[in-house]
């Protein structure tokens, strides 16, 4: 019964709440049952708040029974991607240097959901700072794919993707730079949407004119992900981009006929390095859908020096964001971020003036597609996973990458434009691991993106090919070596992931 329960969507689930069909203590003590039994082989969860959990369970479950107004996740079981602040729960940013650290408040994000009735049961697993694409840091290992533990499940919200494909919790958080919702969401065959900036306030970026960074919602499907988005969707003075919005529109995105679509798809976007065999497998799943639209025809694009923007405007989050850490000892500091901060430093006024131009050229070039087309197609990683061993995909196709996140450029050339895009799962790929789908949609075309990714969701569900992937956990066998064998230490006792329940996992 325990797996079948965390098995549904949370959309079902938060309806069998409101009915009285299960009470939101069954459904906690599901969830808390699988992730002991299936976290030792995925370590996507982290630290832990179990008894906290129960006791706000109990008190949803009393809620239900008084036929009192419940919020739109009332009873789901939360997990929280570890960037985010979490009132008395470890929270670790994956590093050393935050080993210990226990939030006293929670920040905009995780306090919508929890106001929306969602019940945090612990912390998804990230890379330090959330640097790269590979979920393993110092403090808690490394995160490992739900298809096959020895590969890596995507970052920076790997641990978030990991935990809803293996229906560990219905409801996880995610984030986005670069690619760290739809990365991870394409590598463990779930969903993950970045919207456009200003939608859901990002609370904790220090520099918050910028619109590259942007925390979004992850689910097992659109309809999930789109329950989570109405739930923190709206306007917040701790993120200046943010504005007011009909939060409850996300709910119910309008229908779409594919069949009056126009779509455009690219392997690269002009600049993009992509495995050969991704290629092949991404022209494979056109073949199988192109019927389903009124047009469906590949697209060029010419989009400029997108790389070293993104390099630039990367570099000055990371020197906001580390500039006292890395003062008080560099050494401190991981590889990926440390390489980040270094960049940062050595740049100009004038590189960042270059780089906040050379975006809006980019956007601007990037609308000549939607005069044709109302959707732009493309992988949404450019190789299949690989060993989390490796920090990262050091070559593609043979070809040396130039730094430890250029592989993610299929998905950052994306975030530069600020278009809303999904990543959809889309069948298998050739080493049968979960193949993601990049939908991109028109700019500030959130609703409209919704609508096309919820009903190409339920055409691919009708193909083999082309159907969302399940894991068979049943069957895996234990990471070698150990998803926790970069660990150095674990967090130390008595600073209050133990308090209340609270711990560490």
């Amino acid at each position: 019964m325990q797996t079948s329960l965390t098995s549904l969507s949370a959309v079902e689930l938060r309806r069998l709440i409101g009915s009285g069909e299960i009470s939101p203590v069954e459904l906690l003590e599901a969830c808390i049952a699988r992730i002991e039994a299936y976290n030792p082989l995925i370590n996507a969860i982290t630290a832990t708040c179990y008894e906290r959990a129960r006791q706000e369970a109990r008190a949803a479950e009393r809620a239900v029974l008084r036929n009192e107004p419940l919020g739109l996740l009332h009873g789901l079981p939360l997990g929280v991607k570890d960037l985010e602040a979490t009132q008395g729960l470890l929270t670790t940013y994956g590093s050393p240097l935050f080993r210990n650290h226990v939030p006293a408040e929670d920040n905009v994000l995780v306090a919508r959901l929890r106001a929306a009735g969602a019940i945090v049961v612990g912390k998804t697993n990230i890379p330090e700072m959330g640097a790269g694409a590979n979920s393993r840091n110092a403090v808690w290992g490394a995160t490992g794919n739900p298809f096959n533990p020895n590969l890596n499940a995507g970052g920076s919200s790997g641990g978030s993707a990991a935990a809803l494909a293996a229906d560990l919790l219905p409801v996880c958080t995610g984030s986005d730079t670069g690619g760290s919702l739809r990365i991870p969401a394409a590598k463990c065959g779930v969903v993950g949407f970045r919207p456009s900036p200003g939608i859901v306030p990002n609370s904790r970026k220090l520099l918050g004119w910028t619109p590259i960074s942007v925390v979004g919602p992850m689910g097992r499907t659109v309809d999930d992900t789109c329950l989570q988005l109405a739930a923190s969707a709206g306007m917040s003075a701790t993120d200046p981009l943010s504005y007011a919005v009909d939060a409850n529109a996300y709910l119910s995105p309008p229908p779409v006929d594919l069949s009056t679509l126009r779509v455009g798809w690219t392997e690269d976007f002009g600049s993009c390095a992509v495995d050969d065999g991704i290629r092949r497998v991404f022209r494979t799943k056109i073949a199988a859908m192109r019927h389903l639209f009124a047009r469906c025809d590949e697209v060029s694009f010419e989009l400029g020096d997108v790389h070293r923007c993104f390099d630039v405007l990367r570099a000055e989050s990371f020197v906001a964001g580390l500039h006292d850490a890395y003062q008080r000892d560099p050494a401190a500091l991981g590889p990926n971020t440390r390489a980040n901060y270094e960049m940062g430093a050595k740049m100009s006024l004038a590189d960042s003036a270059w780089a906040q131009a050379e975006q809006n050229r980019i956007l601007q070039r990037f609308q000549r597609a939607y005069q044709q087309y109302d959707l732009i197609l493309s992988p949404t990683t450019p190789v299949s996973p690989f060993s989390w061993t490796d920090l990262y995909a050091d070559t593609i196709n043979g070809e040396k990458q130039e730094n430890y996140y250029r592989w993610l450029a299929l998905t950052y050339v994306v975030t530069l434009t600020t278009h809303p895009a999904i990543a959809l799962p889309c069948g298998s790929d050739d080493a049968g691991m979960p193949f993601g789908l990049q939908v991109t949609g028109r700019f500030r075309g959130d609703l409209q993106t919704l609508s096309a990714a919820r009903a190409m969701e339920a055409a691919f569900a009708a193909s083999p090919a082309l159907r969302r992937p399940v894991p068979d956990l049943a069957s895996l066998q234990p990471a070698h070596p150990a998803l926790r064998s970069i660990v150095t230490a674990p967090p130390s006792a008595g600073t209050g992931q133990q308090d209340g329940g609270i711990s560490a996992v």
